[in-house]
C-alpha cells in the first residue's frame, strides 16, 4: 500500500513535466518562427528604405539613367503628364505638351 502511495504522485509528476516540455517546445518553436518571419520583415523594410532614400532625387535619377541605360529612359517634365496607362504589362504614358513659359 505504501508503495501504491508512492508511485501515484511519480507517475503524475513524470506526465505533468512531460506535458508541460512539450508545450513548451512547441511555444519555443512559434517564437522562432515568429523572430524570423520579423528578421525577413525588417531586412525588407530596411532594402526599401535604402532603396527610396536613394532614388528619391531626380538628379540620382537621371545619374543612374546616364551610368546604366544609356539614354532608354526619357524625363518627362510633370506638368505635361497626364496619365499612366498599364495594360497586359505595357506601359503606356499619355501627355500633353504645353509651353509653359
Amino acid at each position: 500500500m505504501k508503495k501504491l502511495f508512492f508511485l501515484i504522485p511519480v507517475i503524475f509528476l513524470i506526465l505533468a513535466t512531460t506535458i508541460t516540455k512539450n508545450s513548451t517546445k512547441q511555444l519555443d518553436k512559434k517564437i522562432f518562427n515568429i523572430k524570423e518571419n520579423l528578421r525577413v520583415l525588417q531586412d525588407r523594410y530596411e532594402l526599401v528604405m535604402l532603396e527610396y532614400s536613394y532614388l528619391t532625387s531626380p538628379s540620382k535619377l537621371i545619374e543612374y539613367q546616364k551610368k546604366y541605360f544609356d539614354n532608354e529612359l526619357l524625363e518627362i517634365d510633370i506638368k505635361n503628364f497626364n496619365w499612366l496607362e498599364i495594360k497586359n504589362d505595357e506601359v503606356k504614358i499619355y501627355t500633353i505638351l504645353l509651353n509653359h513659359e
